[in-house]
């Protein structure tokens, strides 16, 4: 096992959303990556937009020599942070262009694994949080109410005689969620994963989080990439605010993924199943995050730096409109879809070899 280093950061008083995240450290990789947005314009299309989210630095990664090029326009971007959350955006417009443009960025990105080590029972009561907070305390507007408040009072039910409730939550999610990259809403939808109980990884978050903040924790969804090659690049997670830990970062869908490959498997006996499937889900209790994985954006519906023509929903890794209009998001993980507006390409060449905590069950004793 690796030596950990803990992150500087303490928790302030009064607290602040902008506390630093306080996680355990470890295994620091350097990518270096290439990643293109290729956009094949509406015929007769008079001005372009495109919006590539700019990662940042913080206490859990560092991006050095970051560079933008574009082909075969040659295009500055504007590059601006948007005020509710602060993501930061580089945006090009193309004027009345001809075929496929190509933006490409290209930048070192040193990304630790986070492990909060999170205890239940040491998370603190907050009951009048700060009004810093309030953009992460408003749930998602909820068509089906009647719905939402039963699986609210089945979470309380459990949540009784243990805490905090969100842990509950997580577990409802994992228990009544169906992994399902064809029926989903690419949108971190609360409202489709509640009625279809089905989705990717933006709506098994997108509805923990709502689920969180109805009941008094802050959360908020998280876009990034996986750095290591896969058809579709950006993954979805969740933070939740939970003193005196801060921020932590949480996994349900690609933990639940784990769990069903360790519990479908003829490799292992009953015992060795249930411990490495106990072993997933502690891991995902406390607060864990790779070092393949980079952030790119947090929160949700908020307008765009620059302003597009209506405020997004979510940037997974790239918005695109075409003379107002928005371009439909692609999926290139279902199978089924054969047409897009727009597309990326991406590679990544890190400097040691990694594990991918949701794949290799070493990781699972290790981490």
């Amino acid at each position: 096992m690796l030596p950990r280093t803990a992150l500087t950061a303490e928790i302030p008083s009064p607290l602040s959303p902008d506390t630093p995240y306080t996680a355990k450290k470890s295994a620091p990789v350097t990518h270096d990556v290439e990643f293109s947005v290729i956009v094949t314009p509406p015929y007769h299309c008079k001005v372009l937009k495109v919006w590539i989210p700019v990662p940042q630095s913080d206490a859990a990664q560092k991006i050095e020599n970051s560079q933008f090029t574009t082909f075969p326009d040659k295009v500055k971007p504007q590059i601006s942070s948007e005020p509710v959350y602060g993501n930061r955006f580089a945006c090009f417009e193309f004027h009345d262009p001809h075929g496929a443009q190509i933006i490409t960025h290209r930048f070192r990105a040193q990304v630790w694994n986070l492990n909060w080590q999170l205890e239940p029972e040491a998370v603190e009561t907050v009951s009048n949080w700060p009004d810093q907070f309030a953009p992460y305390l408003t749930p998602q507007s909820i068509q089906d109410q009647q719905q939402f408040q039963r699986v609210l009072k089945q979470i309380g039910k459990a949540t009784e005689k243990q805490r905090p409730g969100l842990m509950q939550a997580m577990s409802w999610i994992d228990q009544n969620l169906t992994y399902d990259h064809i029926n989903a809403s690419l949108q971190a939808d609360a409202n489709h994963a509640l009625s279809q109980r089905r989705g990717h990884c933006s709506d098994y978050h997108g509805l923990c989080a709502t689920l969180g903040r109805a009941m008094g924790y802050p959360t908020r969804v998280t876009y990034g990439l996986s750095l290591y090659p896969k058809n579709s690049p950006s993954h979805c997670k969740m933070e939740a605010f939970l003193p005196p830990y801060g921020w932590v970062s949480f996994d349900i869908s690609e933990t639940q993924k784990l769990v069903k490959s360790i519990q479908s498997s003829n490799d292992f006996t009953p015992q060795q199943q249930q411990s490495l499937t106990t072993a997933a889900r502690q891991r995902l209790r406390s607060g864990f995050r790779e070092n393949s994985w980079l952030l790119l954006t947090r929160g949700t519906d908020y307008e765009l730096a620059p302003p597009a023509s209506k405020p997004v929903r979510i940037v997974r890794t790239a918005y695109v409109e075409a003379d107002g209009a928005a371009l439909p998001e692609p999926d290139p993980a279902n199978s089924s879809q054969r047409e897009f507006s727009w597309m990326t390409s991406h590679r990544y060449t890190a400097d040691r070899p990694f594990k991918k905590p949701f794949k290799d069950l070493s990781t699972l004793s290790s981490d």
